[in-house]
């Protein structure tokens, strides 16, 4: 039986994915946004079994995201190899809304990929989702989608006139710099919002693959070509050579942004983004998720899917015979590391010295309370991806607040105006109470509202937190000896909401869902909680 690639291949708020092969092996680079560290890079050596392997942007000279709003931060690198370096592009964007993204691109370096890369150099600002093509001559080119914002463009609603075409320039390695004139090669298809540019040469010809429709239901890869490498650049007979914008049947939607690949045999693939709505109300929780499509060379000299059609399929041939490793369904740690476990990662601040701690006490991830919960400066929450539509979280906290400015716990976490939170804090009549903060969507205010109430009252000594997600629902429990039954509290709240369409709606947000630990001091006192075990199981 041919081995098979299961799609998608890396679940769970991994976008806009960037794939590179080095003889045997492949690697894909993925946004982050505003998470910490920056790039997910995963590594294979057979398209069906991937492992990260690296976070690249790790330390404050290379990214400083405090102050990044909501979905702001690493947009769609592209990651390449050329003459035994590694080539990672990527944009830092510092503003969503209003008719501006002030968007920085820059370039880091390094030998291998698990080595540590260098300091960034700074391209250009003019717009996001850079690309750098390795031509055969040796000449480098430098292509990034160009931001007009003389259009009422704002964030959450984009229009096509903002997206002005693709920009090709030659980059210089001496000098490190752009050089030569600014073209503008390609304005897209009808289907607009032209972005994710990518360029690779086959027999001759330029062939460049942008992501067009934006990132919800119409996105799409569109495919052009051009026998120079500044155009002009004709469109792919089918247009796009993946989409499912008009398949809404289709399992994985929203496809679109990806890059071509070959194998060592010549083998064609593509990979793409995807998401996976759940019924009723098609809200991605799971965020968007990487896949990769098999694809044919025609005689026409185009590139098409392997199915025949446009629309990306969830089973695909996988070049060679092997076998998928199975996934964990459970995964847990108790902290008893020195580093933290390689699915956590948290938001923004490149010193996280200043919001958590594994050596502070043995066998204990220590959070020290700073700003509130949905902070873009400096927040102590700690996560893991969602990668399952159903899943079970739970944690063992201890904390002792002194004022219900003090609050930690765990949470289900999107942003700012999208999480569920049960925290253990302190009411004036309860004492040490055990309660929920939820912001069910609230866009622009971000209001609490409060499922539980006041909460209920706890006794001494640790606490046990979980919650449920259930597709749609979420349910919170607590105990306070592992002996003892769960119990729940509050009434099951839309655990949906946590998703890329929840609240602001479609095009409004960019990430995930993700399961986490916070705590936050909003006295100044920086309040510390110490978090015994975090555990993870699919259900």
């Amino acid at each position: 039986m041919a081995a098979s690639i299961r799609n998608p291949i890396l679940p769970g708020f991994n976008p806009d994915p960037s794939i590179c092969r080095v003889g045997d092996d492949y690697y894909i680079a993925t946004s982050t946004f505003e998470w910490y560290p920056g790039v997910q890079i995963h590594h294979s050596r057979d398209l069906v079994n991937w492992r990260l392997v690296r976070r690249p942007l790790e330390r404050a000279s290379q990214l400083d995201m405090r102050g990044n709003p909501d979905s702001c931060g690493i947009w769609a690198p592209c990651l390449s190899y050329f003459e035994g370096l590694f080539w990672l592009v990527y944009t830092d964007v510092k503003r969503f809304d209003g008719n501006f993204k002030d968007a920085h691109n820059y370039i880091v370096t390094a030998e291998s990929i698990e080595a540590t890369w260098s300091d960034p150099v700074y391209v250009n600002s003019s717009g996001f989702d850079p690309s750098l093509f390795h031509d055969e001559d040796g000449r480098k080119w430098f292509l990034n989608m160009q931001w007009n914002h003389r259009t009422e463009s704002f964030g959450g609603a984009p229009k096509s006139p903002a997206f002005d075409g693709i920009l090709l320039q030659e980059w210089d390695e001496r000098t490190r710099k752009l050089t030569g004139p600014v073209k503008n090669i390609f304005a897209g298809s009808a289907l607009g919002l032209v972005e994710g540019p990518h360029l690779f040469k086959r027999d001759g010809w330029y062939y460049l693959t942008v992501a067009e429709g934006g990132t919800g239901y119409d996105h799409a890869v569109t495919m052009a070509r051009s026998r120079t490498i500044d155009g002009p650049y004709e469109l792919h007979p089918n247009t796009h050579l993946i989409t499912a914008k008009d398949h809404p049947e289709a399992s994985l939607q929203r496809a679109g942004h990806g890059q071509y690949v070959e194998t060592p045999d010549g083998q064609a693939y593509h990979t793409h983004l995807c998401g996976r709505p759940l019924p009723p109300h098609r809200r991605s929780p799971l965020g968007r998720e990487t896949a990769l499509q098999k694809c044919v060379w025609r005689e026409d000299g185009w590139l098409y899917l392997e199915n025949g059609g446009v629309v990306p399929e969830v089973t695909v041939p996988a070049p060679v015979t092997t076998d998928a490793i199975p996934q964990p369904r459970v995964i847990e740690t108790d902290f008893d590391v020195h580093e933290l476990p390689a699915e956590f990662q948290w938001l923004r601040t490149p010193l996280p010295e200043r919001i958590f701690s594994l050596t502070r006490r043995q066998g204990h991830l220590r959070l020290f309370g700073r700003e509130s919960i949905g902070s873009w400066f400096e927040q102590a929450l700690v996560a893991r991806r969602q990668e399952h539509h159903s899943f079970r979280a739970e944690t063992v906290i201890e904390f002792a607040p002194r004022t219900y400015q003090q609050i930690a716990g765990l949470t289900h976490y999107y942003n700012r105006h999208k999480f569920h939170a049960l925290g253990v804090t302190w009411h004036e009549k309860l004492g040490r109470a055990v309660t929920i903060l939820s912001c069910p969507g609230d866009f622009p205010h971000g209001r609490l509202t409060y499922p539980a109430g006041s909460g209920l009252a706890l006794p001494d000594g640790p606490v046990h937190l979980a919650m449920d997600i259930r597709d749609n629902d979420l349910q919170f429990f607590w105990r306070a000896a592992p002996e003892e039954d769960w119990a729940a509290i509050g009434p099951a709240l839309d655990a949906g909401v946590i998703s890329d369409e929840g609240g602001r709606g479609e095009h409004g947000s960019f990430t995930g869902a993700f399961a986490g630990l916070f705590a936050f001091d909003t006295s100044g006192s920086g309040l510390h909680a110490d978090f015994d075990r975090f555990s993870y199981e699919a259900i």
